[in-house]
């Protein structure tokens, strides 16, 4: 019975060890020398201005969540378009009546003014 296991759980060592290993090397080669500038916040190529539990505009958010609707959007019309010549007509209607309604989303967010950046 442990011959059908065998092949997962050699799977699972080498993951382990794939994963686990260059961290470990990193750890133990690394040379250590911190000083205070390597120590220092850094962000975005300069020093932190203020403190990082500032709270954030809305706007920040809704790109966000606007960015990962139309990549979904994208996500869905690939496998469509490669499979739109066996799902026929019905298909073609669905994925119009998804656009349709992402369409409108979006005409809705260009209207709200939701897209413009103050």
């Amino acid at each position: 019975m442990l011959e059908n296991y065998l092949p997962v759980l050699v799977f699972l060592g080498v993951g382990m060890a794939i994963g686990v290993l260059p961290i470990a090397m990193g750890f133990l080669l690394a040379p250590r020398n911190p000083y205070s500038e390597k120590l220092s916040p850094f962000e975005c190529g300069f020093e932190a201005f203020e403190d990082a539990r500032m709270k954030f505009d809305v706007r920040y958010y809704l790109v966000a969540i606007l960015f990962i609707i139309f990549d979904l959007e994208i996500a869905f019309l690939f496998p469509w378009a490669i499979v739109l010549d066996e799902i026929g007509m019905v298909g073609f209607i669905a994925m119009a009546v998804f656009l349709g309604i992402l369409v409108i989303g979006f005409i809705y967010e260009w209207m709200k003014g939701a897209l413009e950046w103050e």
